[in-house]
């Protein structure tokens, strides 16, 4: 009795394997070529964004500490030089 459920069993799984049909495999993978290449230009833009954000506070925190002789004067030019260094550099990035 054992050896007959287990043959049942085993042509049930084959017939609803072989029924629900298989798909052919793709050569391109589950995102293919165009998700390769959307994550390659946004790693690029990233990387270039937080470049320029850490040139544009360091540019900036000088320049602002020059001019405006003290310390609120850096902090307020590394924010903005931040902020414009960010953009700048982001904006260069051409995918």
């Amino acid at each position: 009795m054992r050896k007959l459920m287990m043959a049942v069993t085993a042509l049930a799984t084959l017939t609803s394997v072989t029924a629900a049909g298989v798909a052919p495999a793709s050569a391109q993978g589950y995102y293919g070529y165009h998700h390769h290449y959307y994550h390659s230009c946004y790693r690029a833009r990233r990387h270039a964004g937080n470049q320029g954000t850490l040139a544009g506070a360091a540019t900036g925190g000088v320049a602002g500490a020059l001019i405006g002789h003290g310390l609120v004067g850096g902090l307020v030019g590394a924010g903005v030089g931040a902020v414009a260094g960010h953009a700048i550099a982001k904006s260069t990035v051409h995918c």
